[in-house]
């Protein structure tokens, strides 16, 4: 468990702080950005929201402050008092600083407080002549610390139906269908809102493949809200005779963000993606080579049910520690996995075929990384997160495996440092987890069903397997690492 460490400088690499120093060159009174160059004249306004936004708006002060009028971000619930005891103090804003600091979203929920800070960004948007620029910076966290519901829907009925979506297990991509369609600022809104100013946004993905118009809801990019395609989402999870009127009113709308506002906003908005997974997994590789291990990345849009994910991972192990040539059964169930996890079957030949090679050519230990979001369906009332369900399952799927050192260890972890509503980031594991479960009088399949996993791995052998990093200033969504030993190499 030791290389459990070899995760933080992959974090270092998608810190918020660097994102943004890596995408901002300043040039006197000039600023390029993705290849666009923008003049400064005291004219530059600054929105941000998302769990990253901190450190990402103190940085863009440090570069571009002497022409910041001024600025609102909204940010999670006691994030500076965090840093602050972490020590992180870069990551803060200066005390003169002109960017208004509104702190809110309790447990990644949106509340009144995020109310009152989107109410605020908005305002300030729309106060911009064509003279200013708006930079807006953008992380994952960011669609619940940015709720604007359309009249008369309020916060609480727009929080219900997305409630009851999440827990039918509805995908994220209908989530974010749904949301966007009762928000005014998400889907492009924000945009329109600032219209006629030049918009940037910065962006730190949380999402896989990065598509813009899904990152926290997509406020910086123009979409078209079809109330057909949110009702049929709706109805695919049978909500529709449970919709609040309110809710019921603003669907029935006719479609008032559409194709006639499109040539008015899109020349002036520049979306850059400036962190993702990809950026994470590749750092990680790096610092896995330097401490010996060879890495091997698997994909970075890991998705799917959680027990089709474990079990993929569970055959990977399989296939990676066969100290014969493994039956050719595994390989066949992997390509048929694939499609289910969001892993193409040329990803997984490449991987197999290096996971292979390290078995007949007596490479030394190789660590396969991946990344992405599982999901969970909620059956159960426990504490947990996807990362710590994972890890259990994984647990699971690698029984009757050697264990370490000898046999693999599997990480989960989200790259934020929460799982769920949890203190812990994720959990890591190995082929001895249900045994070492047994043996603490712990029922392992009882806490999944109740997908109780943080409560599950604090009472195992005291939290020592849960991974506990603190906030990370980060977010690009969950890394997966899969340890795999050496395999002694059999002289005929």
């Amino acid at each position: 468990h030791e290389h459990a460490g070899c995760l933080q400088p992959q974090w270092k690499a998608v810190q918020s702080d660097t994102v943004v120093r890596q995408s901002i060159e300043r040039k006197q009174d000039c600023v390029i950005i993705d290849g666009h160059k923008f003049t400064l004249k005291h004219n530059l306004h600054l929105v941000g929201f998302g769990k990253a936004v901190l450190g990402m708006a103190a940085e863009a002060e440090r570069i571009v402050g002497d022409h910041l009028v001024k600025g609102i971000i909204s940010v999670p619930h006691g994030i500076q008092q965090t840093m602050k005891q972490h020590g992180k103090d870069h990551l803060l804003l200066k005390e003169n600083s002109r960017i208004k600091v509104m702190e809110g979203a309790k447990h990644n929920l949106p509340d009144a407080e995020a109310e009152k800070a989107a109410e605020g960004i908005k305002q300030l948007a729309s106060e911009l002549t064509e003279e200013d620029l708006l930079l807006v910076l953008i992380s994952g966290g960011g669609s619940a610390l940015l709720p604007a519901p359309i009249p008369p829907i309020s916060l609480q009925e727009k929080l219900d139906v997305t409630r009851k979506l999440a827990g039918a297990g509805a995908t994220i991509q209908e989530l974010n269908t749904v949301r966007r369609a009762l928000s005014s600022l998400k889907g492009g809104g924000l945009a329109q809102c600032a219209h006629p100013a030049q918009v940037i946004a910065l962006i730190l993905s949380d999402v896989i493949g990065d598509p813009l118009d899904l990152i926290a809801s997509g406020p910086t990019v123009q979409s078209d809200v079809w109330p057909e395609e949110v009702l049929s989402v709706l109805e695919r999870y049978k909500l529709l005779n449970s919709l609040p009127a309110s809710v019921k009113d603003v669907l029935q709308r006719p479609n008032t963000r559409g194709q006639k506002d499109e040539s008015k906003t899109s020349g002036h908005v520049l979306n850059a993606v400036i962190g993702s997974n990809s950026l994470a997994l590749k750092c990680a590789g790096r610092r896995a080579r330097e401490l010996g291990f060879r890495p091997v990345v698997l994909a970075p849009g890991v998705c799917g049910d959680v027990r089709s994910v474990s079990r993929l991972y569970g055959l990977l192990a399989r296939f990676a520690c066969s100290p014969e040539d493994p039956p050719p059964e595994i390989a066949a169930e992997v390509l048929r996995l694939g499609p289910e996890v969001g892993v193409e079957s040329w990803d997984l030949c490449r991987t197999m075929k290096v996971l292979e090679e390290g078995r007949t050519e007596g490479w030394g230990a190789t660590c396969l990384l991946a990344g992405g979001e599982p999901t969970v369906e909620l059956t159960g009332m426990g504490r947990g997160g996807r990362n710590q369900e994972l890890a259990m399952r994984v647990g699971q799927e690698l029984r009757g495996l050697e264990l370490p050192p000898k046999g693999p260890v599997f990480l989960s972890g989200g790259t934020d440092g929460q799982d769920g509503p949890t203190e812990a980031a994720g959990a890591i594991t190995d082929a001895g987890l249900c045994e070492e479960a047994y043996a603490q009088g712990l029922d392992v399949d009882s806490f999944l069903s109740n997908n109780d996993s943080y409560t599950f791995f604090s009472r195992l052998s005291a939290g020592q397997r849960l991974l506990v990093p603190g906030l990370t200033c980060t977010n690009v969504m969950d890394v997966h690492m899969l340890l795999i030993p050496p395999i002694p190499i059999k002289i005929r």
